[in-house]
């Protein structure tokens, strides 16, 4: 194969782990991580997959399954701690940042509306 959206041997080292429980089949899962990266990188549709890769089918299905699984959101949150133990940084973050502004938009527009005709805005409603 060769295309630039596959796994390097470190990467595939780093999530195999997550697949050890899964029941072996026809395909290898690194095969189908690739073809799952492939088509997320490149953005074309199922059907379209090159012809080295499993199945359109059989990829849909692999993705589907670890998705509803939460397999997908494993890997992630490993890769995430991975990362920010290597910078030096505590393993999930202590704080979260929420923009107040978005809070006062959504309270401010139960308070007004606009009044298409008269094109201005109205207070306590339309």
């Amino acid at each position: 194969m060769g295309y630039k959206t596959d796994l390097t041997d470190a990467q595939w080292d780093s999530i195999k782990h997550h697949f050890k429980h899964s029941r072996h089949r026809k395909h290898e899962k690194r095969i189908l991580v690739n073809a799952v990266l492939y088509l997320n990188k490149t953005g074309c549709q199922w059907r379209m997959l090159p012809n080295d890769f499993p199945p359109h089918q059989t990829v849909h299905s692999f993705y589907r399954r670890a998705r509803i699984s939460g397999l997908w959101k494993a890997i992630l949150d490993d890769l995430v701690r991975k990362i920010r133990v290597q910078a030096k940084r505590s393993e999930t973050p202590t704080y979260s940042i929420i923009d107040s502004q978005s809070v006062k938009t959504i309270y401010a527009s139960e308070q007004r509306g606009i009044d298409g005709g008269k094109k201005r805005k109205e207070e306590n409603g339309i």
